[in-house]
């Protein structure tokens, strides 16, 4: 498996993602149901592994800190994609002095438990608001 990061400059909503992102996990990040074509909000990265479509990332700055989201497709996970993500989006951070990233997992995601557990394993932890947040490394090792 070789997985690569790639920025999407202009991001809108494509084949691949509606591929990827079944309803629920839609209604869990909030996106509604976009259009083909239609632009997406924040910063969104494609991970590819060779020609597939492995996953997506995105980040939101906000007050110093960014909200991330990411899915990974599902033929694709188990296999350490979801931590590929993770780690770039912590760089992604990271360049931009960021001091924390963080991930709201609201009550409607379909495996609400298992990703709370799962950031639990990655160095997240409970903050306010129902937010797990883990602080950016200073310096990008990746």
């Amino acid at each position: 498996m070789t997985l690569t990061w790639i920025k999407e400059n202009s991001p809108r909503w494509d084949a691949d993602k509606q591929r990827i992102f079944s309803p629920a996990e839609l209604a869990a990040t909030g996106l509604g149901e976009p259009r083909p074509g239609e632009p997406v909000a924040d910063e969104w990265w494609r991970v590819t592994d060779g020609a597939e479509v492995a996953g997506y990332g995105w980040l939101d700055t906000e007050w110093g800190d960014a909200r991330i989201t990411f899915v990974v497709a599902p033929g694709q996970r188990g296999r350490g994609v979801g931590a590929f993500i993770l780690e770039h989006l912590e760089d992604e951070a990271a360049a931009r002095g960021l001091n924390y990233i963080y991930n709201v997992v609201p009550g409607s995601h379909p495996d609400g438990a298992w990703i709370r557990n799962w950031l639990s394993m990655h160095g997240f932890h409970e903050a306010s608001r129902g937010q797990l947040r883990r602080q950016v490394a200073t310096q990008i090792t990746r």
